[in-house]
């Protein structure tokens, strides 16, 4: 049985250069990973599928990504174009591995419109609240200058899935590109938000339900927490992109660092820092604290085979192993593709043996890995 509640989401909120070309759409094409019945390989689902989130749900797991542009061509007809467009792509597993396209949450037609006009849909992240699953998702352009935080509910994993409308946007939160929301549950029950891109991660409780801010808009706005990072002009020493889980004690706090979308020349890779706290202060593998850049421990980073990996979601096995599920660049596709951002889902094990957690040499998409156990 199962027993892994929340996993969120990831969408890349303000570092997806996908938004740059335009539009969105679902894209049908599954790679499956195993190339055993015993090991897998990575990646495990292409052709795009950046800022990952994942949830298990009645012995299946959900998978959620920023807009998926694929290798969806536009069509002579405008009509039929925008009834193809699909936006936050939505995938099915039963063992972590092979991933197969359900649909996705919403059709460009249905795609939320509270912000800059053209923004698309980043980076969610979806939690089970009762009998309820909430996605929390980022609505940006790129180099939006007021993004903002939405949220979207359904009764099941693969919708349908309605729109509640925001949460706030950059200038009513006070804080600069908001994007990249992760929710999760404290020990107490209390719901939390921490979010942010580049500019300072900052935390927020919720209300119970999480679908308002505990107190409303102005107390969250005054009483707001910087958990990591530093407030200020964009500086890609710091962090975006954060998740959390809990384990022995502890809050983990994993954040991307580095440059998100230069294609295979992207620098992106995961870090952690720990906290006895919900909103910290969060503290890494030499006791310092995570308010200013490069900080973390190392978590994964590219090598010769993935680079500009992260934006990441984690996730347990039945055997009670961690795993971390993230995208990244495939190098073997640079002579296809060119520099081009066709970022691949992959899946790696986390290695808790010591304070704080890895991959397997620290580095992405090991290969003939032993797949995750799954009763």
């Amino acid at each position: 049985m199962k027993k892994f509640g929340k996993v969120s989401c990831l969408l890349l909120a303000g570092c997806t250069a996908l938004a740059l070309l335009g539009g969105c759409n679902t894209g049908d094409a599954s790679t499956p990973g195993g190339t055993t019945e015993t090991e897998y390989s990575n990646p495990v689902y292409t052709p795009v599928f950046a800022d990952p989130c994942i949830i298990e749900y009645e012995g299946k797991y959900y998978a959620y990504a920023t807009e998926d542009y694929g290798e969806w061509k536009p069509s002579d007809d405008p009509l039929q174009n925008e009834s193809n467009q699909k936006c936050v792509p939505i995938l099915e597993s039963e063992d972590l591995v092979h991933w197969y396209f359900k649909n996705a949450a919403f059709t460009s037609r249905q795609k939320p419109t509270w912000g800059t006009i053209g923004a698309n849909v980043w980076a969610p992240d979806v939690v089970r609240i009762g009998d309820t699953f909430v996605m929390y998702y980022a609505l940006s352009t790129w180099g939006d200058p007021d993004p903002g935080i939405g949220i979207a509910t359904a009764e099941h994993p693969l919708g349908p899935w309605t729109d509640q409308g925001k949460l706030f946007t950059s200038t009513e939160i006070g804080v600069e590109n908001s994007i990249d929301p992760a929710v999760f549950r404290a020990q107490d029950g209390s719901y939390y938000m921490i979010w942010g891109s580049f500019r300072g991660l900052f935390g927020v409780q919720l209300t119970d339900d999480g679908l308002a801010l505990e107190g409303g808009l102005q107390a969250a706005r005054e009483n707001k927490v910087l958990v990591a990072g530093i407030v200020g002009p964009w500086n890609g020493s710091t962090y975006e992109a954060p998740y959390i889980v809990y384990k022995d004690g502890y809050y983990y706090m994993f954040v991307s660092s580095g440059t998100c979308c230069d294609g295979h020349s992207s620098t992106y890779h995961v870090r952690v820092a720990r906290s006895t706290q919900p909103l910290g202060p969060y503290y890494d593998d030499q006791g310092r604290d995570m308010l200013a850049g490069d900080r973390g421990a190392v978590v994964v980073k590219g090598d010769e085979n993935f680079v500009g990996v992260g934006h990441n979601s984690v996730i347990r096995d039945d055997a009670g192993d961690w795993y971390i599920v993230y995208h990244g660049f495939d190098t073997s596709e640079y002579e296809t593709y060119g520099n081009s951002n066709r970022r691949s889902l992959l899946i790696d094990k986390l290695d808790w043996s010591g304070d704080f957690p890895h991959t397997k040499d620290f580095v992405a998409g090991k290969s003939g890995m032993p797949m995750p156990v799954i009763e």
